[in-house]
């Protein structure tokens, strides 16, 4: 898989452990959403956006028991649309307005973010 860096952050006595993955490209993260679309148990992820230090964030959030996964990336702007259209078979996306119907793809909201209590690893 592609470039990432992990970091792991531990709040109120290992109550929440957050691991953080920092993708080098759009492409590589998306591959976490097509490996969870193709799973047996049909696990749909969902795109985050948000302004967090002056920097403009894309991320999935991944939680089970006990601890959460936050895969992210870095956009040079803000995203222009709600929408991206995944295609399912090359993995190549693009930004859309709205969904389609392509059986092709998928088309995953991007959820803007006011705040969060995450911290991501940014200076």
């Amino acid at each position: 898989m592609g470039n990432y860096l992990l970091i792991s952050v531990s709040e109120n006595n290992n109550k929440f452990d957050f691991r953080y993955l920092k993708y080098s490209s759009l492409e590589d993260m998306f591959k976490i959403i097509l490996s969870s679309a193709q799973s047996a148990l049909g696990i749909s992820s969902l795109l985050y956006f948000l302004n967090y230090k002056n920097q403009n964030l894309l991320f999935i959030y991944n939680s089970s028991i006990g601890s959460s996964l936050i895969h992210y990336n870095i956009l040079s702007k803000k995203p222009s649309t709600k929408f991206i259209q995944l295609n399912k078979q090359s993995g190549e996306y693009k930004y859309v307005d709205d969904v389609g119907n392509d059986s092709h793809s998928l088309y995953i909201p991007i959820l803007e973010l006011e705040n969060t209590t995450l911290e991501f690893p940014i200076n």
